[in-house]
C-alpha cells in the first residue's frame, strides 16, 4: 500500500479533513478536531501513526516487524506502520477505520450522534 492510497483511505473516513500544523511534510488527519492519523516519510519512506487499543498495538507489533510503536507519541495507543509493502492493504486499511472508531468514540456526544445519523 502506498502513501497515496493511504492518504486516500484517510480521507474517505466521514468528515475527515487534512491538515498540517506540523509543516507541509507531515499530513494529519482529524475528525472534529481530533487527530487519528499521520501520514510522513522517514529516510524516502513512508510511515502512519494511528491510534490503537493498547492490546491490538501490542499483538500488531507481535505480528508485522513493520508496526512498531508511536514515532512520537504516546507508545501504549499508538503505532507507526512503515509502508513497505510487508503489512497487507487491508490490515492497514482495518487500523485507519480503529484509529478513526477510537477518536470519533471519544467525541463530544452530540459530535459523536451527528457523525452517526448521517453516516450510517
Amino acid at each position: 500500500m502506498n502513501a497515496d492510497h493511504v492518504r486516500n483511505y484517510f480521507l474517505s473516513c466521514p468528515e475527515a479533513i487534512e491538515d498540517f500544523p506540523f509543516g507541509n511534510e507531515v499530513h494529519v488527519f482529524k475528525i472534529k478536531e481530533k487527530m487519528f492519523g499521520f501520514l510522513a516519510y522517514r529516510d524516502g519512506v513512508a510511515r502512519v501513526n494511528l491510534k490503537c487499543d493498547p492490546d491490538e498495538a501490542i499483538m500488531l507489533r507481535s505480528r508485522f516487524e513493520s508496526v512498531i510503536p508511536g514515532y512520537h507519541m504516546n507508545k501504549t495507543h499508538w503505532n507507526t506502520v512503515i509502508l513497505d509493502g510487508s503489512v497487507p492493504k487491508d490490515e492497514i486499511e482495518v487500523m485507519i477505520e480503529n484509529s478513526y472508531d477510537l477518536v470519533v468514540d471519544k467525541l463530544k456526544k452530540v459530535d459523536r450522534l451527528s457523525l452517526k445519523i448521517r453516516y450510517q
